[in-house]
């Protein structure tokens, strides 16, 4: 990451010394490619943390509390994390940048609307907005490096349909070792000062292989059948699209963008990144820590919450139909609350108020399917149930 250390969670002075040194710039220079412009990058970043450490690294950051080590670390500050910070209230800023200045200001596809998550990666990866010919070089990048290995395809092929899709998905990711570039260097000898260089090469093959892995997983569970390919004229989420089978419909497509590039960070601290990093340390290959954050993902306070909270909601669409009553749909809330049960989707560590990537999709359906039914569901929902929950605990919750 690449600018000067913000820390995760931390105190006034910490984000404040981020907002001085992690915003971005105007834009890249037009004429470098993204690893180009990394080597002019890290020797900068390398004389910044060493400044930083000489300055201040005796100085103490605060206090822990006992809680705080029985809490899996929760609000202490452990981590150095350069590309985004989660303020409370605020919600994510992407190297300075809000989701709504995210939405104005990075590229995007002809005709399109939202943000490419490809100019998101150049933007948390240098700190920069991308140039519309660097996001177009880099999804002509990613679209060559997308094959993924037969091994890997059949190994997919003779998982069972009722094989979690996160499993399979940790599971593939993790053969990909088998031709990780930072593994076979590392063996070779090199040195620890170009460490970089492999590590960029297998993390670009890693993102560059996940629509294809994921395209291959929902095939096998729903039984779709035969593949499409990657159109190496398309981006990354048009070819991620086309790969699920929705690459015809251009709102599904638009829905990806968005979606993929409000979602591809979210500070250092959560279990994901949190482990990404950890196994990183101990010079595991990007596939290697990948896959373990996969399945830091996989669990129900992380990425499964997102499966649990559709569940649910159709869960209860069943019980209370479509168009329900704003008095249903309370009583429907009461009951699971009552049996003891948690309504999923409430309840952030950090966050205060309404987290603004749900913000983004809510605006994204009201223009593209405001008469959806389970979108009108989900939107009693944003207005009745913090209510209740703040009646039945008195705490701070958000959608």
């Amino acid at each position: 990451m690449l600018s000067s250390p913000s820390f995760v969670r931390a105190s006034k002075f910490s984000r404040a010394a981020w907002a001085r040194t992690a915003r971005f710039s105007s834009s890249a220079p037009k004429s470098t490619t993204l690893k180009e412009r990394l080597a002019e990058l890290i020797p900068r970043q390398l004389e910044t943390v060493k400044a930083v450490r000489a300055e201040h690294g005796k100085k103490s950051f605060g206090p822990v509390h006992v809680d705080q080590l029985y809490g899996g670390m929760r609000g202490l500050p452990a981590l150095i994390w350069d590309g985004s910070v989660l303020d409370a209230d605020e919600g994510i800023r992407f190297r300075g940048l809000t989701i709504p200045e995210c939405k104005e200001r990075l590229p995007k596809a002809p005709g399109g609307e939202e943000p490419l998550p490809e100019a998101l990666f150049w933007l948390l990866l240098t700190g920069e907005v991308p140039t519309q010919e660097q996001v177009t070089e880099l999804s002509k990048d990613w679209a060559a490096r997308a094959a993924i290995p037969e091994f890997v395809q059949e190994l997919l092929d003779r998982c069972p349909p009722t094989l979690h899709p996160m499993s399979q998905f940790s599971l593939a990711v993790t053969a990909l070792n088998h031709d990780s570039a930072f593994a076979k260097a590392y063996q070779d000898g090199i040195s620890k000062k170009e460490y970089w260089g492999p590590t960029f090469e297998d993390c670009m093959d890693l993102i560059a292989k996940l629509p294809n892995i994921a395209g291959r997983i929902y095939s096998n569970v729903y039984g779709r059948g035969k593949l499409s390919t990657i159109d190496p004229n398309k981006d990354y989420s048009h070819n991620l699209a086309t790969l699920l089978g929705f690459g015809d419909n251009a709102g599904f497509v638009e829905l990806l963008r968005l979606y993929v590039t409000i979602h591809s960070d979210h500070e250092g601290g959560n279990v994901s990144a949190h482990t990404g990093k950890l196994v990183g340390s101990a010079l595991s290959d990007p596939f290697l820590a990948f896959s373990a954050s996969l399945n830091g993902l996989a669990g129900p306070l992380h990425g499964l919450a997102n499966q649990e909270v559709l569940v649910w909601l159709r869960k209860m669409q069943s019980k209370i139909g479509e168009n329900a009553s704003d008095e249903a749909v309370k009583e429907y809330v009461w009951s699971t609350l009552k049996a003891g049960q948690v309504v999923p989707g409430y309840g952030h560590a950090v966050l205060r108020k309404t987290d603004p990537r749900y913000v983004a999709q809510r605006e994204f359906a009201l223009k593209h399917l405001p008469d959806d039914p389970m979108f009108k569901l989900v939107g009693q929902i944003y207005n009745i149930v913090p209510k209740i929950l703040l009646e039945v605990s008195g705490g701070w919750l958000n959608f």
